[in-house]
């Protein structure tokens, strides 16, 4: 039975991420409005906000505030101008996808990063080529007192892997893309898809790249220079870490700065075990800190 006439709320029920492993949710709420989000904050104001599943490991022992998936609220609107508007729960490689077999150019530049648009903007997902907040000129957010606001993309102070939504939830975000020829642009996306495909293990059960690049504040000999950004898939590689292993999770033998697991045999403990090893690892080798990319919920 739903616990309210509007809304309905699953118990226990599981949350899906990359990683395929990890507890459940006390409560899941799936909106299909806007009104509907704006009644799950009103039920709880801590709520955590699913998307694509892609950068988030889940504790065994599950998640005891509301999860909202935003599945539903994933309209898209691509315009010949350019002007791009997508709901939080829209899929960003399709959209990708669509925006190139358009003509646009700008959202190719973050081709084969695994989100949707809501998360990607939370963290202003990104990689060698661009970041989300590249070519992003509105959001509509609602706040933890369920207050909505349309402002420019400019009003968030957005850095590397984040957003800087400060709890805000992202609703909808428009992009202002260029008018482009669509051959070069499915080009450009298949060359990024191409070189990570060579690079990365995307056929695993993996959730991306586990650390955020450092900036270390020293000199690290064939790495890089102090106060740059350094990768952190090659301070986990000098520091020996490709290969090891906690019981279903491994570090990933072609980009050390992914983790895979075995789904039949892993827990999220070991991934989370393997995160501080390697942790400790690069901060005793090189005296880095290296912080999580992946957003982890939940109780161990």
């Amino acid at each position: 039975m739903p616990d309210t006439l509007e809304l309905q709320l699953d118990r226990h029920a599981p949350i899906a991420t990359w990683f395929g492993v990890g507890g459940a949710a006390d409560r899941l709420a799936t909106p299909r409005s806007t009104e509907q989000l704006q009644q799950c904050v009103e039920l709880d104001p801590g709520l955590r906000v699913l998307g694509d599943g892609a950068n988030l490991l889940v504790a065994d022992g599950g998640v005891r505030e509301l999860v909202v998936d935003l599945k539903h609220l994933n309209t898209v609107d691509i315009r010949p101008d350019g002007l791009v508007r997508a709901q939080a729960g829209a899929d960003l490689m399709r959209l990708v996808q669509d925006t190139a077999r358009a003509g646009l150019s700008g959202l190719h530049t973050i081709a084969g990063v695994p989100a949707s648009i809501g998360g990607a903007v939370a963290m202003n997902a990104g990689g060698a080529h661009g970041s989300t907040f590249d070519h992003l000129v509105e959001l509509t957010t609602i706040d933890r007192r369920g207050n909505i606001r349309t402002q420019p993309a400019s009003a968030f102070a957005a850095t590397y892997r984040s957003g800087g939504l400060d709890g805000r939830i992202v609703i909808e975000a428009v992009f202002q893309l260029a008018p482009a020829d669509a051959g070069e642009v499915r080009d450009a996306v298949k060359a990024i898809m191409r070189q990570k495909k060579e690079s990365q293990p995307l056929a695993a059960d993996s959730a991306g790249c586990v650390f955020k690049n450092p900036t270390p504040p020293h000199d690290i000999d064939g790495i890089g220079r102090s106060g740059q950004r350094v990768s952190a898939g090659m301070l986990i590689d000098r520091a020996g870490c490709k290969g090891q292993s906690v019981g279903g999770a491994a570090v990933s033998e072609r980009h050390a700065n992914f983790m895979v697991v075995n789904k039949d045999r892993a827990r999220a403990q070991d991934v989370l075990e393997l995160i501080e090893i390697v942790r400790d690892a690069v901060r005793e080798r090189f005296a880095v800190e290296l912080e999580t990319e992946v957003v982890i919920w939940g109780q161990p």
